[in-house]
């Protein structure tokens, strides 16, 4: 026998990220299920997947709620910038608000849904529908307790829309030992989705799973999404196949003295870089050298701060003699700061993500990383730094990691050096030691994959004019004679080979 040509057809949803994990979108002309709890996000999701489909597909859509009014719809959503109104004067969406009171239903042997059917047959045709949403399902049936006919109705409306040829998005409130209240809908339905909303240490996260999905292969673990004011964003878990592409080109630290420490005379393009150290070994001021090169170069840099504000950063920086300010006007530089108690990992990397993609960056900084590491255990940490290197790589970015670690040997900064110091390309330490009476930093680099680097450790001064790299026999002569002479006359010395 031939194998079969027949191709399962799918509607796409329009949602960053839900049809990466559902291989393409929702099934075609077939019932879909989101059930959760409260305030998961089942209504913003659906209108969503119909506004979608009228704004990038042309596909008008039909929207009958059980629960809210048609103005009460709209005001809501208008939020996250849908235009319901809009869309209704253009005859490409129907709202219908059906009124269900409890009291109103007579349950007796001949209780069907035929009067509903009418109803959105009619609204259907009256706009060319093809797709369609009702919100909430146990509406319908709140008032009924015979569950013959509500088995025997569910059925018939799963099988109506069938028939109907429209895709359909239902929602439902989910129970107690089910996915519903009922517990029939996930079973005629041809894909059902999972969404769920909890609270971890006072962090809250909102998550996504597919539990089935008939006729086609999906993503089958859960996956954090956000709901912002672009409406809602899923996050894939990308692949971890490694297979990247990788290159050749090497792309300059911003730092002349520190290029030459290693044989290419730089970072390679689209590889990691760890930078670790205690508090005041410079961290920052060589990724603020990194990013300064970075835009020079007329590449887009994305810098995450979780320490410092955009306008504390770029002022800091002045002081060293790196101004960012011109860069952040002609939007080559865009600081985005925030506290890393803000949300949980996975959704600190969703965040990470969306920016990716709107600003798409050539260079992205993270300072530090480790001030994750206070949200998540160690399994958590290492899960999203490899999620997020392996979406950076695939996306060929150049990244920079910093990290702060601490004298003592177990803190859970330490956990952040653990967790991705396998993971990064190139891994940077800088110290601070004391001797001869002043503090002395010094830096050396622990790996550096598929380059040649100097193995000796290298003392370096910060001054107003930034950051000077020295040698052993320099950093003694300036405990002796004081700061300055030894840093300006060795600002661009040589590498020793190792």
């Amino acid at each position: 026998m031939k194998p079969s040509n027949v191709i399962f057809h799918k509607t796409p949803t329009g949602i960053d990220g839900l049809n990466e994990i559902t291989g393409g979108g929702f099934p075609q002309g077939r019932p879909t299920l989101i059930c959760g709890s409260a305030g998961s996000g089942k209504t913003v999701l659906a209108m969503q997947f119909l506004i979608k489909g009228i704004t990038e597909y042309n596909e008008p859509g039909v929207f009958m709620s059980f629960e809210e009014s048609e103005k009460d719809l709209t005001q809501n959503v208008r939020s996250l910038g849908f235009d319901l109104e809009k869309s209704i004067a253009q005859k490409k969406l129907k709202i219908d608000f059906v009124r269900v009171e409890r009291s109103e239903i007579q349950e007796t042997g001949e209780y069907d849904l035929e009067g509903l059917f009418i109803r959105l047959n009619h609204a259907i045709d009256s706009i060319g529908a093809k797709r369609v949403v009702l919100d909430t399902i146990e509406s319908l049936f709140s008032g009924l307790e015979n569950t013959a006919i509500l088995r025997s109705e569910i059925r018939r409306l799963f099988q109506w829309l069938k028939e109907k040829g429209v895709t359909t998005v239902i929602t439902g409130e989910r129970g107690d030992t089910s996915l519903t209240r009922q517990g029939l809908e996930e079973y005629v339905s041809d894909c059902v989705i999972l969404l769920d909303f909890r609270v971890i240490e006072q962090i809250a996260t909102r998550r996504l799973r597919i539990v089935k999905y008939r006729g086609s292969t999906h993503g089958t673990n859960e996956y954090p999404f956000l709901i912002d004011e672009d409406g809602v964003s899923v996050l894939p878990i990308t692949s971890l196949k490694l297979a990247h592409t990788t290159s050749s080109e090497v792309i300059s630290t911003g730092l002349p003295g520190l290029d030459k420490l290693f044989d290419g005379g730089g970072y390679y393009r689209g590889n990691c870089t760890l930078i670790t150290g205690t508090a005041g070994t410079a961290k920052t001021i060589l990724a603020a050298y990194f990013a300064l090169s970075s835009c020079r170069q007329k590449e887009r840099v994305l810098y995450f701060s979780f320490e410092e504000s955009p306008d504390q950063l770029t002022r800091n920086m002045l002081s060293v003699g790196i101004n960012l300010k011109p860069f952040i006007k002609s939007k080559l530089l865009l600081i985005h700061s925030s506290r890393p108690s803000l949300h949980g990992l996975e959704m600190h990397l969703l965040s990470l993500h969306k920016y990716i993609l709107e600003f798409q960056p050539h260079t992205v900084i993270i300072d530090p990383i480790s001030s994750l590491v206070t949200i998540g255990s160690r399994g958590e940490v290492r899960a999203m730094l490899a999620r997020l290197m392996d979406m950076l790589k695939m996306h060929q970015i150049t990244t920079l990691f910093t990290s702060l670690t601490h004298e003592q040997p177990i803190t859970y900064n330490a956990l952040a050096e653990e967790a991705i110091s396998s993971l990064v390309d190139t891994w940077i330490k800088v110290r601070n030691k004391e001797g001869r009476g002043s503090r002395i930093r010094s830096l050396y680099i622990e790996k550096s994959r598929g380059m040649g680097h100097s193995n000796e450790i290298w003392d370096f001064v910060v001054t107003n004019e930034g950051i000077k790299i020295i040698n052993s026999e320099f950093s003694a002569k300036q405990g002796q004679n004081g700061s300055g002479e030894a840093g300006r006359l060795t600002a661009n010395s040589t590498r020793n080979n190792s």
